[in-house]
């Protein structure tokens, strides 16, 4: 599982790369076309397709043209098996600040993000 858990990881890195380069195409590499993000806004569930999310990727100003510091990590990891893993990460998007929840799925040999579920505070 080591390597497994050495491609996850690689992954999780590119996924942290594109959320600050805001590299939609970064993004998309480690997201499954069918994956979806999936998080709570004034009480309602809100399901956004992986192409909706990149769409609201590219129209943002990155945190990077912005200069802002950078405060990426994982926080869990958890390999259930040969095909699925469980990435708990933080990261951030001054003034928004994530805990996201990455579910992982190996097929074709590659592990893509299958669905994201996250969690954001505002700070002023």
């Amino acid at each position: 599982m080591s390597t497994d858990k050495a491609a996850i990881e690689q992954a999780v890195q590119t996924y942290f790369d594109g959320l600050y380069e805001g590299d939609a195409e970064k993004l998309a590499s480690v997201f499954h076309p069918t994956s979806e993000l999936t998080f709570a806004q004034e009480g309602k569930l809100v399901v956004w397709t992986r192409d909706q999310w990149l769409d609201n990727v590219r129209k943002r100003e990155s945190a990077k043209s912005k200069g802002s510091a950078r405060d990426d990590g994982i926080l869990v990891f958890d390999q259930s098996g040969p095909d699925t893993a469980f990435v708990k990460v933080k990261c951030q998007l001054p003034p928004l600040y994530f805990t996201d929840y990455l579910a992982f799925v190996k097929a074709d040999g590659t592990w893509k993000v299958a669905q994201k579920i996250f969690a954001t505070v505002v700070k002023k």
